[in-house]
């Protein structure tokens, strides 16, 4: 249990409403997705790209992203249940990210959420096409599974996940992070690696939701400048976990950045620093949420919570 989530046993977090339980709603949000993404793959042929597909899209995991597109939604006025489906195609979008990011030729990891990873299950060759087939699985359930949602959000929808899929997004940020291997980095190219890669989907995951819910301009302004906060704040914690935790509790193999020579917040800023910089990244997110909160406060707290639960989590 990360310290975010102690916390919330005994109050709310920050600004949070009086009376939440983060913990319940964490819970039970995570429990919907969990039956939504069973549902998302249904018996089909070929068998064994299914299989491949289902090991590690419902291999666990925060479901973070799509907790914080329904939350998003909810905040903007919108109906959560409608924003399922993208909710769905967010967690299979970075399944596909963590499929491909583990095959030798990216990071080369055997390890994910404590078991192996695709591609030493079923060979690079099936792990490669299973994270295809999720991505583009994940434009299926926007454009296909969306009942009930006008087609003219589901367009911006699918415009924001293609912007977030692409060289705008995580294969550009992949390039310049596997470029900046071994060398000396400034923390503005780190900043634009991790922007590109953990926080281009997180802001997705924000946006798209609220997109749903048809949030104005102003508000999706505001989602944004949420989004960059916490995706920013989670990529320093993912280094310091990296270089403090083990790997039995990441469910991950621990100290591989360092083993590939990359540019972390911790090597570039010290660990303190690093913590520091996370700590004032959340609370630029939770402030960016004011405008909402006069008329929403209750709607508020779970984006609220989710920002506390980034810089508190433990794996």
């Amino acid at each position: 249990m990360t310290a975010a989530a102690t916390s919330s046993d005994s109050a709310p977090p920050a600004g949070a409403a009086q009376g939440f339980d983060f913990n319940a709603y964490l819970a039970a949000r995570k429990a919907e997705v969990e039956t939504a993404l069973e549902a998302s793959l249904p018996p089909e042929e070929p068998e064994s790209l299914r299989e491949a597909m289902r090991y590690s899209l419902l291999a666990g995991g925060k479901r973070l992203r799509p907790i914080l597109c329904l939350a998003a939604c909810e905040l903007a006025g919108g109906d959560p249940a409608l924003a399922m489906p993208t909710a769905v195609a967010l967690e299979m979008i970075h399944t596909m990210s963590l499929i491909h990011d583990d095959l030798p030729a990216m990071d080369d990891d055997d390890l994910r959420r404590g078991r192996p990873t695709n591609h030493k299950v079923y060979g690079e060759a099936v792990a490669i096409l299973a994270g295809d087939a999720l991505l583009t699985r994940a434009f299926e359930m926007v454009a296909l599974r969306s009942p009930g949602v006008p087609a003219e959000r589901l367009l911006k929808v699918v415009a924001e996940l293609s912007l977030v899929s692409g060289a705008p997004g995580l294969v550009g940020g992949q390039v310049v992070d596997l470029e900046c291997e071994g060398k000396q980095v400034d923390l503005e190219t780190l900043e634009y690696i991790h922007l590109h890669k953990t926080g281009a989907l997180l802001r997705a995951c924000v946006i798209t939701g609220a997109l749903i819910a048809g949030a104005d301009a102003t508000r999706i302004d505001s989602l944004r400048t949420y989004a960059r906060g916490i995706g920013l704040a989670f990529q320093i914690v993912d280094d310091i976990l990296d270089v403090t935790a083990s790997s039995d509790v990441l469910g991950k193999t621990a100290g591989k950045d360092l083993i590939a020579d990359k540019t972390t917040y911790p090597k570039l800023l010290g660990l303190e620093e690093s913590r520091q910089r996370a700590k004032a990244l959340v609370e630029e997110a939770k402030a960016s949420l004011a405008a909402f909160k006069p008329t929403e406060p209750a709607k508020a707290s779970p984006l609220l919570a989710l920002a506390d639960y980034v810089i508190g989590r433990d794996r």
